[in-house]
């Protein structure tokens, strides 16, 4: 009697501590010791994916969308650009987290999640301003001098200028990118972020750019996003003064050089009775 009690005491013991110690493992006082820090899960979850090329670029003009491939050329698209930055310098161009297939904007900002030493936090970006515009020595580059605002845990960042090289390599790879520039944003040295910006779509006559775009933070505060966004410039890409007009001549009295009141009339067509120098006449030409 006392073997079978044994017995059924031994095989429960066997099937409990087969089947119930993971369970106890997972749930027992040491695996506090075991499991990550908060700080690495978050920085688990923060780890920026590769950005993906776009498949074609959608240029608007007119009023009009079309997919830059059919019709353009890499030249059209470089000057363009130059056209827009241009006319846009030492002007702010907002950034929002955007839709990829409306172009519109979800937030008035991109979101970095960023550890700040030990502290996990956000940081984000609302704006850019241009500060400076150069056409690049290399073919279909143009030099850009930016100043990113950035914001984390309530308050902003002491950042230096990002020198920023666009440039278009094809009619279907236009990426904007920099070579890094530093934020102050803990007390205990400077942080490095790098920027890159693939270019999908361009609206010349609302001064839009978007693109899918990866931001790293690497020292002290470190973190990283991707995703999709829009630069939104305050002027378009056309030119600031597209029409060029001579001032329209009226007659008037005028003073002669030597002081004598006279009255100057415009020579008339005398078909047509109108002033010859309101219009430009190409054909034909009167003797």
């Amino acid at each position: 009697m006392n073997n079978k009690i044994f017995s059924g005491i031994f095989l429960s013991a066997t099937i409990l501590t087969l089947c119930g110690c993971q369970y106890i493992q997972k749930n027992s006082i040491f695996s506090a010791f075991s499991s990550p820090a908060p700080e690495e899960q978050a920085a688990q979850n923060i780890d920026p994916q590769p950005i993906r090329s776009p498949s074609s670029i959608v240029v608007c003009r007119s009023h009009q969308c079309a997919p830059a491939k059919l019709s353009m050329s890499t030249e059209y698209i470089y000057n363009s650009l130059l056209q827009l930055f241009d006319n846009n310098n030492y002007n702010r161009a907002l950034l929002c987290q955007a839709d990829p297939s409306a172009h519109t904007c979800l937030e008035n900002y991109i979101t970095i999640p960023l550890m700040a030493g030990i502290t996990p936090t956000n940081a984000y970006i609302d704006y850019v301003k241009i500060t400076d515009v150069i056409v690049g020595k290399k073919a279909n580059s143009i030099n850009l001098i930016l100043n990113y605002n950035i914001t984390y845990g309530g308050q902003a960042a002491d950042c230096t200028p990002s020198q920023s090289l666009l440039f278009a390599r094809n009619i279907n790879h236009v990426i904007m990118e920099d070579a890094g520039y530093s934020c102050k944003m803990t007390t205990i040295g400077q942080s490095s972020v790098k920027t890159l910006f693939a270019i999908d779509y361009i609206d010349l006559d609302y001064g839009y750019i978007g693109g899918r775009y990866s931001i790293g933070i690497s020292g002290p505060a470190y973190g990283g996003s991707n995703g999709y966004m829009m630069l939104r410039m305050p002027k378009n890409a056309y030119p600031l003064s597209p029409q060029l007009k001579a001032p329209t001549k009226t007659s008037r009295k005028g003073a002669n050089p030597y002081g004598a009141n006279i009255k100057t009339t415009l020579s008339t067509d005398s078909t047509t009775g109108n002033n010859i120098s309101d219009t430009v006449q190409v054909f034909p030409i009167k003797k």
